[in-house]
């Protein structure tokens, strides 16, 4: 398979042509593209590659724009260390969206999941792209702290909660982070085998829940870890479904 690289980092032009090689030493890189301006260029003068592999922000600004300049003919792997942008590139060719730094495996799957689809077409290999697509549950989130980004893979999350209309990560050693979403938003991404909407304040992983003790009229009424200040009570409303979600497979 043939690929164009769009990056305008050095160090990122090189882990990503390693991991490739790691991923299929078949791969060929045709070039590696830093702006907007030279990848226009590039794909109205030359013949598609099999797939691109674009950073979202370029040196002269977002890598989507090309997309209402020209017509891309091939499947693209969007990298970036934002996550705002995933619905906007699933808009267009989108295959996977992966947030840096791109580890080894999310890169795998990514190909794995293009050759699937394009150079294997299938009944079954469409649908699995439909639903990855349509329901792409995260992986991690980046939160910022300062001008540092900081990326927190969802096992590493205990539960989320709301405190003064702000959104909150709790980590696994009970420290939190501001997070630009709403609840709402957020249960929205996430996989609802793993994590359950407790109440209006409180989104908590399974495995974070450590005791459960049942209230009047069936409300009941949750130990978590790390331990929260927030009381993470189930409704009667919902202690029906909060028993099912309990006792699922996965």
């Amino acid at each position: 398979m043939t690929t164009i690289l769009f990056e305008d980092e050095t160090p990122a032009v090189k882990r990503l042509t390693r991991i490739l090689q790691e991923c299929d030493p078949t791969i060929e890189i045709l070039t590696v593209l830093d702006s907007i301006e030279q990848g226009v260029r590039y794909l109205k003068e030359n013949a598609h590659p099999d797939f691109i592999l674009m950073d979202i922000h370029l040196s002269d600004g977002n890598s989507l724009s090309i997309f209402k300049e020209i017509e891309v003919h091939c499947p693209v792997i969007f990298t970036t260390a934002y996550d705002e942008y995933a619905l906007e590139a699933f808009k267009v060719n989108s295959v996977d969206y992966l947030l840096k730094p791109v580890k080894t495996e999310d890169l795998q799957r990514a190909i794995h999941k293009l050759k699937l689809v394009h150079f294997k077409p299938n009944a079954l290999g469409l649908q699995n792209l439909i639903e990855q697509t349509i329901k792409p549950y995260k992986d991690r989130f980046v939160v910022k702290l300062g001008n540092k980004l900081i990326p927190i893979e969802i096992p590493q999350i205990a539960y989320f909660f709301s405190r003064d209309k702000i959104s909150f990560i709790c980590d696994r050693d009970g420290k939190s982070y501001p997070i630009d979403h709403s609840l709402d938003k957020i249960e929205e991404m996430l996989d609802p085998q793993v994590f359950f909407r407790i109440n209006r304040q409180i989104l908590a992983a399974r495995d974070a829940i450590v005791d459960i003790q049942m209230g009047n009229k069936a409300k009941a009424l949750l130990t978590l870890t790390p331990a929260t200040s927030i009381e993470a009570s189930v409704s009667s409303e919902r202690s029906s479904l909060f028993k099912k979600w309990l006792k699922q497979e996965f």
